[in-house]
C-alpha cells in the first residue's frame, strides 16, 4: 500500500475507484489497485460505461455470443457482466468489512430519472441480474427518485444515491433512506447485509460557483473562488452526523443491525488547474465517508496526498463561507438546482452515445 492511500484509509475514508471496464477487469488492474492503493469499491455511471463500451475489441466476444439482440438487451448484458465480475473480485473485501465496502455500483437508465415506478422496477431488475450481495444500485436524487430509493431499500436492495448537490436534497435523501430501512426491517430483510451511500458531488459546485464569482468581479467575490464545494460538502457531513445522532427512528434500526448511509464524495477530480489535484480528497477527510476517485486523482493521491485537513473542525468556517457567498450575490439553490438538471442531462447524453456505440458493435460483429 502507498503511504498516502494508507493514511487516508486509516483516517476513516474508504477509497473507491470511479471507473470500470472489461479491460481493467481482465488485465488484473482492479486486483492491483486493491492490493497497492487501498481501493475497496467501485462506482460506475453512464459516462463511465460510454467510455468503456466505445472501445473496439474488449466487448466483441460477448457481442458475438449475444448475436443480433436489440441494443438495450446488449447493453444490459455487457454492463451487468462487468459489474458482476467486479463484485466477485471485491468479494473478499466485502466479507472482511461486513459488506460495508467491497461494493460495485450500477446505475439505472438515466432517462428514467423523473419516473418513480420505472426507476424502482429497473433497480429491482438490475439487482437480480447482477445477483451479487455486494452490488449497489444507483438511483438519482431527483424528487421523483426519492420514493424509488425508499421502495428499493424496502426490498432489501443496497442503494447508491447519486447526483446530490444541495443540503436540502441531502436531508431528503437521508429521510428516504431511514424510511426505506424501516420498511426493509418490517419486510423481514437482513439489515446487516445492506449498505447505502449518498453521493454528494463536489468539484462541479466550484466550477459553477467560480464562474459566477468571476462575473461578479469584486475583491470579495474573488476571495471566495474555490471555496464553495468543500464548504458545501463539509456542511453535508455536519448534517450526516446530526441526523443519524438525533433521529430516534435510526437508533431503533441501528440496534437491529442497520448501518448508517455514508456520505460519498463524488466528482472529486480537480477541474481547475489552479487548484491542487488532490484538493477534493485532502480537504474532505473524515470517518465514515467514501471518496470515489477517477484513476488520475487516485494516482495523484497515492503520490502526494496528505490526510491532514479534516472536516469536523471546519464547520464554522464552512457556514461563514456559505454566508459570504450569499452576501456577494450567489443564489446557491439556483446553482444546485441547475447542477442536478445538468447532471441528469449529461448522463442521458452519455447513454445515447452508449446506445450508438453498442449498436455499432452489434452490427460489426454480425457483419
Amino acid at each position: 500500500m502507498t503511504a498516502s492511500t494508507q493514511a487516508i484509509s486509516d483516517a476513516g475514508v474508504s477509497i473507491w475507484l470511479d471507473d470500470l471496464s472489461r479491460t481493467r477487469i481482465e488485465s488484473g488492474n482492479l486486483e492491483e489497485l486493491i492490493k497497492n492503493d487501498n481501493v475497496v469499491g467501485v462506482t460506475t455511471n453512464p459516462s463511465i460505461f460510454q467510455k468503456a463500451l466505445s472501445q473496439v475489441g474488449p466487448y466483441d466476444p460477448q457481442l458475438k455470443e449475444l448475436g443480433k439482440v436489440d441494443v438495450e438487451t446488449a447493453i444490459r448484458e455487457l454492463t451487468t457482466t462487468d459489474v458482476r465480475n467486479a463484485c466477485d473480485i471485491f468479494k473478499p473485501v466485502a466479507e472482511a468489512s461486513d459488506y460495508v465496502n467491497g461494493r460495485v455500483s450500477i446505475e439505472v437508465d438515466p432517462r428514467l430519472a423523473h419516473e418513480t415506478e420505472a426507476t424502482e422496477k429497473q433497480a429491482e431488475e438490475l439487482w437480480a441480474k447482477v445477483n451479487r450481495p455486494n452490488a449497489m444500485i444507483k438511483i438519482p436524487a431527483t424528487l421523483e427518485g426519492l420514493p424509488a430509493i425508499t421502495a428499493t431499500l424496502a426490498k432489501g436492495i443496497s442503494v447508491n444515491v447519486t447526483l446530490i448537490f444541495s443540503l436540502e436534497r441531502y436531508e431528503q435523501v437521508i429521510d428516504a433512506f431511514i424510511e426505506g430501512m424501516a420498511q426493509a426491517e418490517a419486510n423481514g430483510k437482513d439489515l446487516s447485509k445492506m449498505a447505502s451511500v449518498a453521493s454528494f458531488f463536489v468539484s462541479r459546485v466550484d466550477t459553477a460557483v467560480d464562474k459566477q464569482l468571476e462575473e461578479i468581479g469584486s475583491l470579495e467575490a474573488k476571495g471566495l473562488e474555490g471555496k464553495a464545494a468543500v464548504a458545501n460538502a463539509r456542511l453535508a457531513y455536519e448534517l450526516f452526523e446530526k441526523k443519524f445522532a438525533e433521529d430516534p427512528r435510526w437508533a431503533a434500526l441501528e440496534a437491529k443491525g442497520a448501518k448508517k448511509q455514508r456520505p460519498l464524495w463524488a466528482s472529486t477530480g480537480t477541474k481547475n488547474a489552479a487548484y491542487s489535484d488532490v484538493k477534493y480528497v485532502d480537504e474532505l477527510v473524515a470517518k465514515n465517508v467514501v471518496n470515489t476517485m477517477p484513476e488520475k486523482t487516485l494516482n495523484a493521491v497515492a503520490d502526494h496526498g496528505q490526510a491532514t485537513i479534516g472536516i469536523t473542525e471546519n464547520f464554522d468556517e464552512a457556514h461563514d463561507i456559505m454566508n459570504d457567498l450569499a452576501e456577494v450575490g450567489i443564489n446557491f439553490k439556483n446553482v444546485t438546482d441547475k447542477l442536478e438538471a445538468d447532471g441528469v442531462a449529461a448522463f442521458i447524453k452519455s447513454w445515447d452515445s452508449v446506445l450508438a456505440d453498442v449498436q455499432s458493435g452489434i452490427d460489426r460483429v454480425n457483419a
